[in-house]
């Protein structure tokens, strides 16, 4: 039992809080213990709210996920883990993720109470409703880097939240792309939405949001160059690292894949060294420049 519980809290999916950390870094606090503590205490409590909207989410959908090619294997829709159980678990992780934020301070746990509310609206009503859809699931990425941002009381750039929501909004919505490629016909038997869709509405919302968050990102950059006083280039050239990452991810996308952002990440190796060079560029930027 212990594996089908691990497996439906699905912690492949735990790389998603990592945003968690993206406005403390990018603000260059998280050398300081207290502020990388409480970061990481956001992530975990991030891991736990977030584990336990997949088991309800699962539970909700069982009957749907039975006949999706590869969901129809997941604890809960296969019948390997009972629902009593699940039903129990996930709410257990959903009150301790809630609460081990709200101990953190009341932002950081409205923040994660928000989170979940907003899984939970899109579990049952917005997931059905074509472009809300796309937007909520955005949205939920959007909280996360809210999250660390408030848990570390670091300001957030009007440009990095720019940045992020359109940046999320491509990841998602490559996501939808890579599906209805897949699974063509069958798609609105699946995800609802899907029928709704077309590749090349999907393709134009892939243009518009691939263009933003690059426009976005190049402004924050300059104007964190400005606000830093540096004179070293390093915030600039984190630019080309980035602009070279969306446009692998693009690719990628066209090439049919897409459909798990996680698995694509995890087996590119060109966008892991793309993700490695900007880190570090970035980081000479925060704590050398």
């Amino acid at each position: 039992m212990i594996r089908h519980l691990l497996r439906e809290a699905r912690p492949k999916q735990w790389a998603k809080n990592v945003l968690v950390f993206a406005a403390p870094g990018a603000a260059g606090v998280l050398d300081n213990g207290s502020s990388a503590t409480r970061a990481l205490l956001m992530f975990v409590a991030f891991c736990a709210a977030s584990s336990g909207t997949y088991f309800w989410n699962d539970l909700h959908d069982r009957e749907a996920d039975r006949q999706h090619p590869t969901k129809c294997t997941r604890p809960i829709a296969s019948g390997a883990l009972a629902m009593p159980v699940a039903s129990a678990v996930g709410t257990v992780l959903l009150v301790g993720g809630i609460g081990g934020a709200f101990a953190l301070g009341w932002k950081p746990g409205a923040v994660v109470a928000g989170y979940v509310t907003l899984t939970t609206a899109y579990s049952v009503w917005l997931k059905h409703v074509a472009v809300v859809d796309l937007v909520a699931v955005a949205g939920g990425f959007v909280l996360r880097a809210v999250a660390g941002a408030v848990v570390t009381d670091v300001r957030m750039s009007m440009w990095f939240v720019l940045c992020t929501s359109f940046g999320s909004l491509f990841i998602v919505t490559g996501k939808r792309y890579a599906e209805l490629r897949d699974l063509g016909a069958e798609a609105r038997t699946v995800r609802a939405t899907l029928q709704h869709y077309t590749l090349g509405y999907l393709h134009t919302v892939l243009a518009v949001s691939v263009g933003a968050t690059l426009v976005a990102y190049c402004i924050w950059a300059f104007e964190t160059k400005e606000v830093s006083g540096s004179d070293w280039p390093f915030y600039e050239l984190s630019i080309v690292p980035m602009a070279t990452a969306l446009l692998r991810y693009t690719l990628v996308l066209e090439q049919g894949h897409g459909a798990a952002p996680e698995e694509v990440f995890a087996a590119d190796r060109t966008l892991q060294v793309l993700g490695l060079v900007w880190v570090v560029v970035f980081g000479l930027g925060v704590y050398v420049g």
